[in-house]
């Protein structure tokens, strides 16, 4: 199998960031590994299953979710990606508006589709 680039990487990651926006779990649930390691901004840590219960319960609602300062870092069939975000949503009721970094480690499932295994959320202040 070949290594990654950084063009795979880059297509994934805007097919999560649409999928969060439209809280599809069909398209997260392939997009997401099974051993997920999540924290988020609250410094919660979620599996896979809970991230998916979010959106399929309207728990977590992004209407508007715009990159920048992103960066890629491969590694074989492993790359961690660093993002800038503006989002705009809801999580559990509570608007917000705000500037986050999410950190994401995207690797090969046995099938060698790319999955992320683990992330982190940020609030920038």
């Amino acid at each position: 199998m070949n290594a990654l680039t950084e063009v795979q990487v880059l297509d994934v990651e805007e097919r999560l960031r649409q999928a969060m926006m439209a809280s599809d779990v069909a398209v997260l649930n392939d997009l997401l590994g099974d051993d997920l390691l999540f924290t988020n901004h609250l410094g919660h840590l979620l599996s896979k299953h809970a991230d998916l219960a979010a959106h399929e319960q309207r728990l977590l609602t992004i209407t508007d979710l715009r990159a920048s300062e992103r960066h890629v870092r491969l590694s074989g069939d492993v790359a961690v990606v660093s993002v800038r975000m503006q989002l705009t949503g809801s999580y559990h009721d509570v608007e917000t508006h705000g500037d986050f970094r999410f950190t994401r480690v995207w690797a090969r499932n046995a099938a060698g589709a790319l999955q992320v295994i683990a992330a982190h959320s940020g609030v920038i202040a």
